[in-house]
C-alpha cells in the first residue's frame, strides 16, 4: 500500500488508507483522492472556525454578515463529494434511505 500523505489530518489519512484497502486506484486516481481529502480537511477547518466564531460576524461598518468561512465550508464540502463521485466512490442508498429521500422530495415539491 502507498504511504498516506502526511499533510492530511489523521481522520483524512485514515480514510485514505481505508479507500486504498477497498479499491485498487491508479496513480492519477490517488491524486484525485488526495485532493478530495484536502478539501474535506479544509471544510472541517472552516466548520471549526464557524463553530468558534458563530454564523455571523461584524463587518468593519458594524453590520452583521455571514461568516466568510461558510462559503469555504460549502465549496470545500462540494469539492470533496465531487472527488468521491469522480472516483466512483459515491454510495448507493439503502432502500430505507431511498424511500426517505423520495418522501422528503415529494413533501417539499407539492
Amino acid at each position: 500500500m502507498t504511504a498516506n500523505p502526511k499533510h492530511l489530518t489523521l481522520p483524512a489519512r485514515r480514510l485514505y488508507d481505508a479507500v486504498l484497502e477497498l479499491y485498487e486506484l491508479a496513480e492519477h486516481d490517488r491524486a484525485v483522492l488526495v485532493k478530495s481529502l484536502e478539501a474535506w480537511d479544509r471544510s472541517e477547518e472552516a466548520r471549526e472556525l464557524i463553530a468558534a466564531d458563530g454564523l455571523l460576524v461584524t463587518s468593519r461598518l458594524g453590520e452583521l454578515k455571514a461568516h466568510p468561512a461558510i462559503a469555504i465550508e460549502r465549496d470545500s464540502r462540494h469539492a470533496f463529494l465531487a472527488g468521491l463521485k469522480q472516483l466512483g466512490l459515491d454510495y448507493e442508498p439503502t432502500p430505507a434511505q431511498a424511500r426517505t429521500a423520495a418522501a422528503r422530495k415529494a413533501r417539499w415539491s407539492a
